[in-house]
């Protein structure tokens, strides 16, 4: 199991440069949001609308208020007519509102699907060193919740900021010319909401970003202990798997309560400015009526507009807050976009031919600096050689299998494939030349037929059977509930010798120029393994190979046994030559064939 320190409390602080980055993950929103621009000033213009609809109710309000307690009778036609460019107002405000909660929902699922597919691309390119030491778990995480909180964060801005900004402006300008006094008490309580808002977002900040941090430890050591709960209850690990998983539990239960406690001081304080700010104006403007500078019906007017402008506050401040959240989880996400990718400057992209001759010259390699795994080493295989890697635990057979398909390049040295560099030559050029067949099996959640053709999907069954029954696969397929078409999902429903099998397979359908076999018969039982080594040999006859294997017995017709210890070569030859000398081959051979 990967080793995970999640369960440790970690201290995410805000330092001097909090604003300038959150200004600048904001920028780089902005630049994420470009592409649908059209939308966007789509949604800002039916934002205008539906502000300039609901706005002019409250001046029908107040003239049939007018009409009700003016002097005189009471004018029905004329509250008639009234209510009548009401509903039509309200109606066009109603579909305007659908309008926008249409185009908002475009705006943010699309730049979130955008962001997805950015994000799945990238990690496609990051090196193997980065995807080896950083938690998968805490990856799906960034790429799926902390999206969807960006997703989340930009729906509430654009349904609810562009119509608040709108709506506070435009009722301004509207109070200040039916009464610029009162007006100017509504502006002087105003900087209370946003001292509030201010207050909220320094805050919630720092709980958001800590409450995203936590949130990507608990998916990471979830995805942890799921992917081996096998081992987790072998070694009776549950009680402490649960604990480390209550220590991070906590620590986001505890972020997330503090986020919310700061979020939540929005709604009751705005509400209570508001309240101050309705009260301040009923007062005046009664004394207004009363003192007949403005009639009731434009006391109740101004009153509504008091109330319309109040509003939104309490919206953008939520925005505020919800932002914040998006904010934090897109910092995560571009923090991984950030991350360095692996660039192609090679000149060669195919290096064409049915087999290669291998080169390995001077090469140094370490997975972490100052710790070398390979130490000034040299190997050269013919074209069309089968060899086999022999030597214990740790002395680097599978870094070498690494550095011959570039998922690692060398400290130094070089390698080459018929006398050319692999330097220059692309990634996906060196591992098309290349089949694998490795000891953890993988395979994707599609039927048998498509898991075998995974290499050459245009295969026919005829091809995909015949490549089966040479990997020994066929008889156990036949035997699954729809044969060639029964849906395997992760191969959750195969035994391990079952998926070794299906990725061997693989191999004999591909029929590339090498091969690389890395414990691939592990999991399966002798008389099988001989009978596909027979199968191999047969196909691979005048193609290049390697072989590493702890089981000897399928190396013996190797054509050169590289026998490694502590990153070197210590002996190599045939298996009869290796035997005679008596040396470190010999010792593990006789180690699994004689009794002491």
């Amino acid at each position: 199991m990967r080793k995970l320190s999640a369960g440790k409390k970690t201290d995410v602080r805000l330092n001097d440069n909090t604003e300038q980055a959150a200004g600048s993950v904001l920028k780089r929103l902005v630049d994420y949001l470009r592409p649908q621009l059209g939308l966007i000033i789509s949604s800002v213009i039916m934002s205008a609308a539906i502000t300039v609809f609901q706005l002019y109710i409250p001046v029908l309000i107040g003239q049939a208020v007018d009409e009700i307690v003016g002097p005189g009778a009471v004018g029905f036609d004329a509250i008639g007519s009234i209510a009548l460019r009401m509903a039509v107002f309200i109606a066009a405000a109603a579909i305007c509102q659908w309008l926008v909660n249409l185009i908002n929902n475009a705006i943010s699922v699309g730049t979130a699907r955008r962001m997805r597919l950015e994000v799945f691309a990238h990690i496609e390119k990051l090196p193997i060193s980065y995807l080896d030491s950083h938690p998968h778990g805490d990856l799906l995480s960034r790429a799926v919740v902390d999206i969807e909180q960006i997703s989340d964060g930009l729906l509430m801005g654009f349904t609810q900021l562009f119509t608040g900004v709108l709506t506070i402006f435009i009722t301004l300008v509207i109070m200040f010319s039916i009464d610029p006094v009162i007006a100017a008490v509504v502006v002087v309580l105003t900087p209370l909401s946003f001292l509030i808002a201010r207050f909220v977002a320094k805050n919630s900040r720092a709980m958001f970003s800590k409450q995203s941090v936590s949130r990507g430890q608990l998916t990471a050591y979830s995805d942890e202990m799921l992917e081996n709960i096998k081992l987790v209850n072998a070694f009776g690990y549950g009680a402490e798997a649960e604990k480390k998983f209550n220590t991070i539990n906590d620590e986001l239960k505890e972020y997330s309560l503090k986020a919310t406690f700061f979020s939540s001081l929005v709604n009751p304080s705005t509400r209570l400015i508001n309240a101050m700010i309705y009260a301040c104006v009923a007062i005046f403007g009664a004394l207004s009526a009363v003192g007949g500078a403005m009639s009731v019906g434009t006391l109740v007017t101004f009153l509504s507009y008091t109330t319309q402008y109040s509003k939104p506050f309490n919206e953008i401040t939520s925005v505020i807050a919800e932002f914040q959240n998006a904010l934090a989880s897109a910092k995560r996400v571009f923090e991984l976009l950030d991350e360095k990718i692996i660039t192609e400057d090679a000149l060669i992209d195919d290096l064409g031919g049915d087999c290669k001759s291998i080169k390995m010259e001077n090469i140094d390699f370490s997975y972490v600096p100052g710790k070398k795994i390979i130490k000034d080493f040299d190997l050269s295989l013919p074209a069309g050689c089968k060899a086999a890697i022999v030597g214990p635990t740790g002395c680097g057979k599978t870094t070498l299998i690494n550095l011959l398909m570039r998922f690692y390049d060398p400290d130094s040295g070089r390698i080459l494939l018929d006398d050319t560099d692999i330097s220059i030559v692309t990634r996906t050029g060196v591992r098309s030349q290349f089949a694998m067949v490795l000891q953890d099996t993988w395979l994707k959640t599609d039927t048998v037929r498509n898991n075998i053709a995974y290499g050459k999907p245009d295969a026919s069954i005829e091809e995909i059977i015949s490549a089966a029954k040479e990997a020994a696969a066929d008889s156990f397929i036949r035997r699954l509930p729809q044969g060639y078409d029964t849906l395997i999902e992760e191969g959750g429903n195969l035994s391990a010798g079952e998926k070794q099998l299906l990725c061997i397979a693989r191999v004999m359908l591909s029929r590339p120029p090498m091969v690389i076999l890395d414990e691939a018969t592990s999991s399966i039982d002798s008389m099988t393994e001989m009978r596909i080594t027979r199968d191999f040999d047969k196909i691979m006859k005048g193609r290049t190979s390697i072989v590493v294997a702890h089981r000897l017995s399928t190396i013996k017709g190797a054509d050169i046994i590289i026998a490694m210890k502590d990153g070197q070569i210590v002996e190599s030859g045939t298996h009869e030559e290796l035997l005679k000398k008596g040396g470190f081959y010999s010792g593990i051979y006789n180690s699994q064939f004689r009794r002491a």
